[in-house]
């Protein structure tokens, strides 16, 4: 065994320790303990469990490696993210945390008083969370098969036992303490490669601010080798799909149901906002290192293994190529490694830079543990989402409202590893790159819970049968333009499958509006409770004017 090994697998085996550890002393005994943490986590700690929940494999290992190999036009994953945190954060977290439920499902069948809008809605979330999580069963696949030069396949199926296991032993509570040590992790991670590259190409220690300079000199690379340049605008699409996919991924982003969740999991709506302020920051801190990340790989790229003999190249190539995630051709026979002849998926990107750059053993080591708890939080959250939705939203609050405790939460645990082998069988051949796996649940969120939650929180007038029409139409919507354009080529405006949220959001808008207008309005007491929502928790809503709760006359 080469050193290499012993200590990636060493640092990795200390912090699945750490995870198994938290979960173990974490264990939910009731089920506000599994589904919401008992509503108890304070808000800097709950945007730590944000964070790592919403930086998943997607973030940690695609987002760099889909900026440098798109350039400019990966900056929508990056906008679309970010951008879709504010509109969470002030349009409907704190309004759903004030509801007081446990589930994006249970929200929107109590508020519309309807147990279809509610089994839609589970289903929803079950499809949303499900196609979310192949993609970081996918990435656990990823770093796995690296760590022992193994097929990413095996890896998968590695990361969904340890998945299983700890999910469905902690539920939320545990998972939350869980993504709190899980982002530490995958921070530092992230940040120390892109900081030793920055101080290794530039002598700067600041990545955020030295990477301008070497984007410079890659325009000069590229013109050399007669490419695209990298920062080149719409070069790999059309600005319409640009546009499609940041407004994709900022709406399905305010509409995703395990992120929803987590804002559940605090004691107040003004708790729930500094969650979000703190969940900003700390996401900021690897979307806006990303970008560098990205150009500084690139740039060794170009400059150490792009025009070097194919039969001198660094010896982490070969146990790349091993994984089948790296491909080297010699198209013109010459024995030199041209650009255009190197084929790197942009899912291994984070994971080989500490190689490609020679940053030493402990940092590739730092980078493999990280990717594994961007990869392990994310998939935690997910069965929650997915265990949360059947056994809370469908079982108890439809099939078996006399279910006990006890029975409840047996059911949930039991779902958690049903959904985490079934999705593993999945991840073993993913459909599409880690990012764009990720971008269609985006597109699904945005096509069925933005406009169901956007309407059920904003517009008084919605109604059970605008919002149940509006789910089917957006998800209908939403799935169809996914498939026609993925595998049929068909596209409007050059957007593709990773942009379709914006005609699931805008059919499911339209449907819920035309449809909640031409049925009967929601009782008065249904309007009264939704007016309540938008007023701090201090105030209260009712016959038409805003009270203070203290005044006795309420």
């Amino acid at each position: 065994m080469d050193t290499q090994f012993l200590v990636s697998l060493t640092i990795i085996l200390i912090t699945f320790g750490l995870y198994i550890g938290i979960a173990v002393y974490n264990t939910a005994k009731a089920t506000s303990d599994f589904y919401v943490a008992g509503r108890g986590v304070p808000p800097i700690f709950n945007g730590m469990a944000i964070g790592a929940d919403w930086m998943s494999a997607a973030s940690f290992i695609g987002m760099a490696g889909t900026i440098m190999l798109l350039g400019y036009d990966g900056l929508a994953y990056i906008m679309g993210w970010t951008g879709g945190y504010l509109l969470l954060t002030f349009l409907l977290a704190p309004q759903l945390r004030k509801y007081g439920r446990y589930t994006v499902p249970e929200f929107i069948g109590d508020r519309y008083n309807s147990h279809t809008a509610r089994i839609i809605a589970a289903i929803c979330t079950i499809i949303i969370s499900f196609t979310y999580s192949i993609g970081q069963l996918s990435g656990s696949g990823v770093v796995i098969g690296r760590l022992f030069e193994i097929d990413a396949k095996l890896g998968t199926m590695i990361g969904v036992v340890l998945i299983a296991f700890y999910a469905a032993f902690g539920g939320m509570k545990g998972i939350t303490w869980t993504q709190v040590a899980q982002y530490v992790i995958l921070i530092i991670a992230y940040l120390i490669p892109v900081i030793f590259m920055s101080l290794q190409i530039t002598g700067n220690p600041a990545p955020w601010l030295s990477y301008g300079k070497i984007v410079s000199e890659m325009g000069e690379l590229d013109r050399q080798l007669g490419i695209s340049e990298y920062f080149a605008p719409f070069t790999n699409g059309t600005k319409w799909q640009f546009l499609a996919l940041m407004f994709t991924l900022m709406a399905g982003t305010a509409g995703l149901p395990h992120v929803i969740v987590r804002f559940y999991t605090v004691s107040t709506m003004k708790a729930a906002r500094w969650s979000g302020a703190w969940a900003l920051l700390f996401i900021g801190l690897l979307y806006l290192s990303a970008p560098a990340y990205a150009a500084f790989s690139r740039f060794i790229l170009m400059k150490n293994v792009v025009g070097q003999k194919l039969t001198a190249l660094p010896t982490w190539t070969e146990s790349w190529v091993n994984t089948g995630k790296l491909q080297l051709a010699d198209g013109n026979g010459d024995g030199i490694l041209q650009w255009q002849e190197l084929t790197i998926a942009n899912d291994i990107v984070v994971m080989a830079t500490p190689e490609i750059a020679n940053l030493g053993v402990f940092v590739i080591g730092l980078v493999a543990a990280g990717a594994m708890a961007a990869a392990l939080s994310t998939a935690g959250g997910l069965m929650i989402a997915i265990s949360s939705s059947f056994a809370h939203d469908i079982y108890y609050r439809v099939m078996k409202p006399d279910a006990t405790e006890k029975k409840r939460l047996s059911v949930a645990r039991w779902s958690i590893v049903i959904a985490t082998l079934f999705a593993g069988l999945i991840a073993l051949n993913p459909p599409g790159a880690i990012t764009q796996i990720v971008a269609w649940a985006f597109a699904l969120a945005s096509g069925t819970f933005f406009p169901a939650l956007l309407l059920g929180v904003w517009w008084k007038r919605s109604n059970s049968y605008g919002v149940t029409w509006g789910m089917i139409v957006g998800l209908g919507v939403t799935l169809t333009y996914i498939f026609a354009a993925k595998y049929g080529g068909f596209t409007i405006a050059g957007i593709i499958d990773t942009g379709a949220g914006v005609f699931g959001a805008t059919a499911a808008i339209l449907t819920n509006v035309i449809v909640s207008l031409r049925t009967e309005a929601p009782s008065q007491e249904t309007q009264d409770e939704v007016m309540d929502l938008r007023y701090p928790e201090q105030m209260t809503y009712k016959d038409g004017e805003v009270w203070l709760k203290e005044d006795s006359s309420i």
